[in-house]
């Protein structure tokens, strides 16, 4: 079938993650009540003594603690329905998956490393991150990643806000994303352990706001079932745990279904950096620092890492052993940017200008409710 993105650019090594920058905020107006009915937000205002989850999962309880004082998260309706939820399962065919737009393939063999590799690893990693499927605010499929974490609902993943809600190119303007997917372990065009519609998705206010608010870019999404019926943590066999407010300097492992190398030669067309299968980073997580005398996102980590567009949404994990397959997700994937070791903006061929895959740490404040609006689904 044609490729219904074939008209768009392909991300350059110098925008990594389309549609993302870690550049100045810009003051976006608020959105008038009209999109809030149009796209018909709800906005639940949490309480701080409601408590997380404490049901066993795989690897034990969700490490989640209340927020401090009253949160709020903005929860969506996206496949309310169980013929929703059909309806977008037989709308991403596995020929619709493939047209996604990616670099063509090649023959270069691997170039891995710690800025990039195919992961090898345990299955239990492969069957907890996913590919994230949409059509976004103008009309085109594409895609993110996203992570099964530990919840009572037995069907929540974690991503990046703008992989279900997006902005215009100055940051305003939010619209849901539709045909929301979620295809744990996906590999080479196949769904080992089936589909899963996304019935419900929360993000922070501030997010619907401006998408220059970095640290708001986390989101949270509750699944309807695959066509057999299963939960998706029942049909992967594995989920990771959630973190917050953990130190932003540690090892960690990034990962990622990226779409496009940022700006390895040696990387581009392989299989692992054309969204067919999972990629990692590795290495000492830094922190995101901006442009000196410009006002700077906040708590924006991350590694240097190749992994392009598609990879947003994907996790940040500490404490992960590679054997099992098991950490603790601490962030996730926002965007790309080109800095320098002690973490302020740079431009190449300035001497140790490296490009970063940076993202927000998980908090106590912003993430947990966000995780809570969803448990009810």
């Amino acid at each position: 079938m044609p490729n219904p993105t074939a008209h768009r650019p392909l991300p350059t090594a110098r925008d990594g993650v389309p549609a993302r920058s870690t550049g100045p905020r810009r003051n976006a107006p608020r959105l008038a009540g009209a999109l809030a009915a149009a796209t018909a937000l709800v906005l639940l205002s949490l309480p701080a003594a409601m408590a997380a989850p404490t049901a066993p999962t795989a690897t034990g309880p969700t490490d989640t603690r209340p927020a401090r004082g009253a949160a709020s998260a903005v929860v969506h309706p996206l496949a309310p329905s169980a013929a929703d939820e059909q309806a977008v399962r037989e709308y991403w065919t596995p020929e619709r998956m493939a047209a996604v737009l990616s670099e063509p393939p090649s023959d270069r063999p691997p170039a891995d490393g710690p800025d990039g590799a195919a992961w090898q690893g345990s299955a239990a990693l492969s069957a907890s991150v996913g590919r994230l499927f949409f059509t976004d605010r103008d009309g085109e499929d594409s895609s993110c990643t996203a992570t099964l974490v530990a919840a009572g609902n037995r069907g929540t993943v974690v991503t990046a806000a703008h992989c279900t809600l997006g902005h215009d190119l100055l940051g305003e303007n939010a619209r849901w994303h539709t045909n929301q997917l979620f295809v744990p372990g996906y590999r080479d065009a196949t769904a080992p352990h089936g589909t899963f519609a996304v019935r419900l998705a929360s993000v922070h206010p501030e997010w619907v706001r401006s998408g220059e608010n970095s640290p708001y870019d986390q989101a949270f999404l509750a699944l309807g079932r695959n066509a057999a019926g299963l939960r998706a943590a029942d049909a992967a066999g594995s989920v990771q745990r959630l973190g917050y407010d953990r130190p932003g300097g540690r090892q960690v492992q990034q990962f990622g279904y990226p779409r496009a190398a940022a700006y390895k030669e040696e990387h581009r067309g392989r299989p692992e950096f054309t969204g067919k299968r999972l990629a990692h980073c590795w290495g000492t997580a830094r922190e995101f620092l901006g442009w000196g005398e410009v006002p700077r996102s906040e708590d924006q980590w991350g590694v240097r890492c190749d992994m392009g567009g598609g990879s947003s949404g994907g996790p940040r994990m500490a404490g992960f052993d590679a054997s099992t397959g098991k950490g603790t997700v601490v962030g996730v994937n926002s965007s790309g940017a080109r800095m320098t070791a002690n973490g302020l903006h740079c431009e190449p061929p300035a001497a140790g200008c490296h490009r970063y895959l940076v993202g927000p740490q998980l908090t106590a404040r912003i993430t947990h409710p966000l995780f809570r609006a969803v448990q009810d689904s």
